[in-house]
């Protein structure tokens, strides 16, 4: 089994490719061992010292490192969880696992066109940096999205948010007036 990685925008954080499926069109997201309980592959990862993050896309891994700590090192280690994990053929998420879904309960028009912007437009982008952003809701003209894997704390998050998505969203759908992250 052979590994990819590639580094993203964020510093603290690679994305590893393992060749093949991690979760399909679901994403989740662990920022600590105890959120990893029902991913036996997360919990692995986070026995890594350095591990602080821990993101599954479609086809990738993302893993975020503790600012005292150096890729170099790190690397080696990760790369030996994730190629062991899926030759062993172990599931990503355990049975009592859901997918993260940030989906709204309120889905009306505007909703509605929001969602598929970031669906077609900008989730595509972004998972090619090893993240993903999810629609957590639209309240008075303000668009509220979760960054997660490598766009949380990213340096240029904010630029992202700011200059590319909100003004791609404020063009099509001139009801939306600003766009925030949500943690």
């Amino acid at each position: 089994m052979f590994i990819q990685t590639e580094e993203t925008p964020n510093p603290a954080t690679l994305k590893f490719l393992p060749g093949r499926e991690v979760l399909g069109m679901r994403t989740a997201s662990f920022a600590s061992e105890a959120e990893a309980a029902h991913s036996p592959l997360a919990q692995r990862l986070f026995g890594v010292e350095g591990v602080t993050g821990v993101f599954f896309g479609s086809d990738f891994v993302s893993v975020s490192k503790a600012a005292d700590k150096e890729w170099f090192l790190l690397k080696p280690a990760v790369l030996g969880v994730i190629m062991e994990h899926f030759v062993a053929g172990r599931p990503v998420l355990g049975e009592s696992a859901g997918a993260e879904s940030g989906e709204a309960v309120e889905d009306d028009e505007i909703v509605a066109t929001i969602k598929e912007l970031l669906e077609t437009r900008v989730r595509p982008a972004v998972a090619q940096d090893g993240g993903d952003i999810v629609f957590q809701g639209f309240e008075q003209g303000v668009v509220y999205l979760h960054m997660q894997g490598a766009c949380a704390g990213c340096p240029s998050s904010t630029a992202t948010l700011k200059m590319g998505i909100e003004n791609m969203l404020r063009h099509y759908v001139p009801e939306v007036v600003e766009v925030r992250a949500v943690n």
